[in-house]
């Protein structure tokens, strides 16, 4: 009689175990050793319907109250953010829903006149793919790629899904729509690949749920000032372990949530931390497709995917 606690359990196969210790070395294109990324989520949200991070009690639609909280970050927040991000001359990722475009194009406008990376976060946050037939997910990928290299005048190398959703197949279309990263997976400190059905190599572009500002003050109801410590203190403590090896430190932003006055401040003081670090050479602060570019330059054929995804 085999034993229920022996054997494999079910796995995702995109991927083997390879710890962080068994890892090629080099260095970032400064000669740095901790790479730096913002990601800004912009965001839109349809009224009266959907889903929706929520500042107070949930409400019947149309829910009012949590929908015009949201609404604040595109109208102001976004922009507080913006000036912040160009007074400190730090790039961004603006990782967009396509819906901005209809909405309020400008602000899409302004991230690209900044020369900020946009990567693909689906149509809007009011919807989650994760449960989605592949042809109508395949539609989603394929047309926010579309839309964004059309209005954007790039095509985005990167893909995050709205609430961090995801089918079955997911990588496998992301790669099969053109896509070279995802954000979606936060299992690493470094950029790795994954399998595809198809043989290609998605990238796997490590996106925080720690330093993420939704978990930290939603969820977990910390204050701003423990949101901007916890990022020092990162950012600290990573630059000590990249010694050893070289990192990556995303910092995932909303602007409905950080762009207020007070979260601000707060937020202001811990990305004047990280300058002080990157004006010493400890950090390089980047994008996330210019992290993965780097990285898969560093380390070619270092991690060997010998066979092809099979769900």
């Amino acid at each position: 009689m085999t034993s229920r606690y022996a054997g494999h359990l079910p796995h995702h196969d995109r991927f083997d175990y390879l710890p962080i210790t068994r890892r090629p070395d080099y260095v970032w294109p400064n000669g740095a050793r901790l790479a730096v990324y913002l990601g800004f989520n912009l965001e839109h949200f349809a009224f009266g319907e959907g889903m929706g991070a929520a500042i107070g009690p949930v409400s019947p639609h149309p829910d009012v109250l949590n929908y015009a909280w949201r609404e604040y970050g595109n109208r102001v927040g976004a922009w507080r953010c913006l000036e912040l991000f160009d007074q400190l001359a730090l790039p961004s990722a603006a990782i967009i829903n396509t819906a901005l475009y209809d909405h309020c194009p400008e602000l899409v406008a302004a991230c690209v006149a900044r020369g900020d990376e946009i990567v693909g976060h689906g149509h809007t946050n009011a919807e989650s793919q994760g449960q989605w037939e592949e042809a109508a997910e395949r539609a989603l990928l394929a047309g926010c790629r579309d839309r964004i290299a059309q209005t954007s005048g790039t095509a985005p190398a990167g893909w995050l899904s709205p609430w961090i959703a995801e089918s079955r197949v997911t990588p496998d279309l992301l790669a099969e729509t053109g896509y070279g990263y995802t954000l979606n997976w936060c299992h690493d400190d470094q950029p790795l690949p994954m399998r595809t059905r198809g043989g290609q190599t998605l990238w796997s572009v490590p996106y925080p749920q720690e330093l993420n500002d939704i978990p930290m003050i939603v969820a977990r109801q910390m204050d701003a000032c423990d949101f901007a410590r916890m990022i020092i203190d990162n950012a600290d403590e990573m630059i000590e372990q990249s010694r050893r090896q070289p990192l990556v430190m995303g910092v995932a932003l909303h602007p409905y949530l950080v762009g207020q006055p007070y979260r601000l401040r707060h937020l202001r003081r811990a990305l004047e931390h990280l300058c002080a670090a990157r004006d010493r050479g400890e950090v390089w602060f980047a994008t996330p497709g210019a992290i993965c570019t780097h990285a898969a330059s560093q380390t070619a054929g270092a991690f060997p995917l010998n066979e092809t995804y099979q769900p």
